[in-house]
C-alpha cells in the first residue's frame, strides 16, 4: 500500500512558481519515486521546466517523516534558506510537513489521489480512505467506503446490474457484490446482514493528530 499521485500539469505549476525569483525543488523517495512523480528523475525534469528560477533540488527518502526533512535536507539549508518557495514532489502529507520544517512558502507539485496497491508500474488501485474506522474485518477484506461508488455501508443498491456498478456505466464490479461472494467463500455469510449505523465522523476528527504512548 501507497499513497498515489500524479503529477500537476506542468503550465499549472508554471503558474504557481511565477511570483518567485528563487525555488528550491525537493522530491520524495518513496511513494513518489514508486509512481514515478516525485523521484529523482521528475526532480531533474521539474528544474529544467523552471530553469533559472530554480536554485537547487534534494531528495528526501520519505517527505512526510520530519526526522528524515531534518537529515536530508541539512546539507541544503542555505538553499532552502535563499527559496522564496519550495516546490515538493510528494503527496500533501509530505509537502505539509515540509511546510512546517521549512517555514516557507511551498508549492505543491503533485495531486495526491488515494492510499491505493500497486498491480504494476502505473496501474494502482484505490483501496483506503483513511477513515479512521475500518471495518474490513465484517466485509471480507474488501473496503465498502472506497471500493463502492457510494460509499455504501449496508449492502448494494438498486443500482448494480449483474454484479456491475451503474456508476461509470456498470464497467466497474459492484463492490457489495464482491463482499457477498467473498463472505460466501469464506463460509462467514452471516456478517452479510450486520447492520452498521452511520459513520461518526467525529471519530476521523479526532484522528487528525495521534500521539501514541
Amino acid at each position: 500500500m501507497m499513497i498515489i499521485t500524479k503529477q500537476k500539469p506542468g503550465e499549472k505549476v508554471l503558474e504557481m512558481a511565477q511570483p518567485y525569483e528563487k525555488v528550491f525543488i525537493v522530491g520524495c523517495g518513496s511513494c513518489a519515486t514508486s509512481c514515478q512523480t516525485g523521484g529523482e528523475k521528475e526532480v531533474a525534469a521539474m528544474a529544467q521546466k523552471l530553469g533559472g528560477k530554480a536554485i537547487g533540488s534534494a531528495m528526501v527518502e520519505e517527505t512526510c517523516d520530519l526526522r528524515l526533512d531534518r537529515r536530508d535536507l541539512k546539507p541544503y539549508r542555505k538553499a532552502v534558506n535563499e527559496a522564496d518557495a519550495v516546490l515538493v514532489l510528494s503527496c500533501g502529507s509530505g509537502v505539509q510537513t515540509i511546510a512546517d520544517f521549512t517555514g516557507k512558502v511551498v508549492l505543491p507539485g503533485l495531486d495526491t489521489c488515494f492510499i491505493g496497491s500497486t498491480e504494476r508500474l502505473g496501474r494502482f488501485h484505490d483501496r483506503c480512505k483513511a477513515c479512521g474506522d475500518c471495518v474490513l474485518e465484517e466485509t471480507g477484506g474488501i473496503c465498502p467506503i472506497t471500493r463502492c461508488a457510494k460509499s455504501l455501508l449496508n449492502g448494494p443498491c438498486g443500482g448494480q446490474v449483474e454484479g456491475k456498478c451503474e456508476v461509470g456505466g456498470y464497467k466497474n464490479d459492484c463492490a457489495w457484490v464482491l463482499i457477498w461472494k467473498k463472505l460466501k467463500e469464506q463460509d462467514r455469510l452471516d456478517l452479510f446482514t450486520t447492520f452498521r449505523p452511520p459513520r461518526d465522523h467525529s471519530k476521523k476528527a479526532l484522528l487528525t493528530d495521534v500521539i501514541f504512548e
